[in-house]
């Protein structure tokens, strides 16, 4: 059976925290040792008791041992006092070189707006003749500038419009086309209705030969009958004229009526 688990805190007892001592330093010192050798590590221990007592263990020498941890120490000391130099110049170089790239702007800035200024006529004192004249020559070509582009779009525009008109003309040509086929059409149609009206005429029983050679006595017993067909007729013409709008009975029918 094991043993239990021991509370890891302070022993009150003085005498028990003696023997404790005593035990796990002689443990300590035995697995420094151990390591040392297993491992091949330099390995140095020092223990200072509660009562101040001092002990010490090296696998080679303790001043050796202490030495080179203190030069290690020393080492990393001035490689990380380096790391924050190196730090500290890395942030000065880049605010020296946010601080050019600011002038820089500020005299770029400087420079537009003078520009700009002068092409509006301004802040021209400081100017020789010589810059007048480069001043004079700059605006010159920026007045040219300015005309061929608003030549080259009034001629896209003129471009437009007759491409425009030349749509418009086609379309009334073809409107015109198919106004005039629908005339042609029309007469066509008013020639058939009186060439109809004509064989009509032809063919009414009032307008045969035999009826012309009766008498007048036969030509008055007729009367009604022949003023019915031609009431009649005028009403069949008249049906069609109205049918027809607009269109007109040639003269040749007009005189049969």
């Amino acid at each position: 059976m094991g043993r239990g688990k021991i509370e890891i805190k302070k022993i009150e007892n003085l005498n028990s925290r003696q023997v404790t001592f005593s035990k796990r330093r002689n443990g300590l010192l035995k697995k420094a040792k151990e390591l040392s050798i297993l491992c091949d590590a330099e390995v140095g221990v020092i223990i200072f008791s509660s009562t101040g007592k001092v002990y010490q263990w090296s696998s080679t020498s303790m001043e050796h041992t202490l030495s080179r941890y203190n030069k290690e120490m020393e080492e990393d000391h001035s490689q990380e006092h380096q790391l924050r130099l190196d730090r500290n110049n890395n942030y000065i170089s880049n605010i020296k070189l946010q601080g050019i790239e600011v002038n820089t702007m500020k005299q770029e800035h400087l420079r537009l707006h003078t520009a700009y200024m002068r092409l509006n006529g301004k802040e021209l004192d400081d100017l020789s003749f010589k810059e007048l004249k480069q001043l004079e020559n700059q605006l010159n070509e920026g007045i040219a500038s300015v005309k061929r582009q608003k030549e080259q779009i009034l001629m896209e525009q003129l471009k437009r419009s007759r491409l425009q008109e030349q749509k418009t003309i086609m379309e009334n040509e073809d409107l015109r086309k198919q106004v005039e086929e629908l005339r042609q059409k029309r007469s066509s149609n008013i020639l058939e209705l009186n060439l109809l009206l004509e064989r009509r005429l032809e063919h009414s029983p009032n307008n045969s030969k035999a009826d012309d050679n009766n008498s007048a006595s036969d030509d008055d017993n007729h009367l009604p009958d022949t003023s019915l067909h031609l009431g009649y007729v005028c009403m069949h013409v008249s049906f069609h004229v109205f049918f027809w709008s607009n269109f007109t009975i040639s003269p040749y029918i007009t005189h049969k009526l």
